[in-house]
């Protein structure tokens, strides 16, 4: 099963699943552990894993009568590769480049004025 870019950024755009990510990065944990520091239904947590398996950041098994999730870490790479090709360019600097604009536009294209 080949995971696109866009579903492994669209299952990381949620501050939910990263978090569980994050819980993921310590162990694998049983599907019950990995919901109880939210405050959201159990059914909930399990759509957001279901996300995640298809994204191909994780796995589940089950173990005994648990269901149990693991981290795949390798499920990243892409995504960290097509990140790193924006790494070439030099940051941006918002204030010069917003005084440059005040100045190629001139005041009345300058927009809203701050109360520095």
């Amino acid at each position: 099963m080949s995971v696109t870019l866009d579903t492994v950024f669209a299952a990381l755009a949620d501050p939910t699943r990263r978090a569980i990510l994050s819980m993921l990065l310590e162990d694998d944990m049983a599907v019950t552990d990995v919901a109880a520091p939210f405050d959201i239904s159990l059914a909930a947590i399990s759509k957001h894993l279901g996300i995640l398996c298809r994204a191909g950041l994780i796995t589940q098994e089950r173990r005994g009568r648990l269901n149990w999730c693991k981290l795949e870490p390798d499920a990243l790479r892409a995504a960290s590769v097509w990140m790193q090709g924006f790494g070439q360019f030099e940051p941006i600097h918002l204030d010069a480049f917003e005084r440059f604009l005040g100045l190629e536009l001139g005041p009345d294209h300058s927009g809203p004025r701050r109360n520095d």
